[in-house]
């Protein structure tokens, strides 16, 4: 990856936005928010050709769906009938992100000969949809999907194993699970269980989480996939 300060910039836009999300107005919140996300998008642009790679313009709307989510969301803090739809872009951005894992070049490992591999992940969510089902209300059926995508994107990751280079393996799949426990503690802090702190580990994994998945994603077209690790 191109040496770059936008991960300083990005990381420290990060840290205002948790030290002052509670403690300022919607739109001073919502401006240092919405500089997240496009700074991973010229993060991305600085390393690969837009034009040049489906995958990548995959990876790109992937990001553009997050911004919106994040946008949409902010927004749902002074009006809550927001809040299915900053859902709807961040299902649209597993999406586009699942996509970018499935089709990447190689073989699909867990389709073949991994299958066990989503037995944890399918643990994981049946667990998650169990503890929050009796708290959802009409959000149910909304929840389980978001569930089902959202765990299919981390799948999708898991995949990823014979397919790139360790690193780039290990970013992406690191990413994606602190995605799942960003958006699980958002569920259980709306639905059941408001607890302390609830904000600031939201959106510190949320925010690792994209640069993960973001860095990962560059990092695999270095080289070939030397250094796979064996699960």
């Amino acid at each position: 990856m191109k040496r770059s300060f936008i991960p300083i910039i990005y990381f420290l836009t990060g840290a205002i936005y948790i030290i002052i999300q509670n403690h300022t107005s919607l739109y001073t919140g919502l401006f240092v928010k919405a500089l997240l996300l496009p700074m991973l998008m010229i993060l991305l642009l600085q390393n690969l050709n837009l034009t040049g790679s489906r995958l990548t313009q995959f990876m790109f709307a992937g990001l553009i769906f997050s911004w919106a989510g994040d946008v949409i969301l902010e927004f749902s803090k002074v009006n809550a009938g927001l809040f299915v739809e900053g859902l709807l872009c961040f299902l649209l951005a597993h999406v586009m992100y699942f996509i970018v894992f499935i089709t990447t070049p190689g073989k699909n490992s867990i389709l073949s000969n991994r299958l066990w591999l989503l037995l944890p992940v399918m643990t994981y969510g049946i667990g998650l949809v169990s503890y929050l089902y009796g708290d959802l209300a009409e959000m149910k059926l909304p929840v389980i999907i978001y569930a089902i995508v959202i765990l299919t994107m981390l799948s999708g990751a898991i995949n990823r194993k014979e397919k790139v280079n360790q690193r780039s393996y290990l970013l992406v799949l690191g990413g994606a699970i602190l995605f799942v426990i960003s958006d699980s503690s958002i569920a259980i802090n709306k639905f059941s269980l408001q607890f302390e702190s609830s904000e600031i580990v939201i959106m510190s994994t949320y925010i690792l989480a994209q640069y993960l998945i973001v860095t990962g994603y560059i990092d695999q077209f270095r080289g070939g996939k030397s250094g796979q690790i064996s699960l």
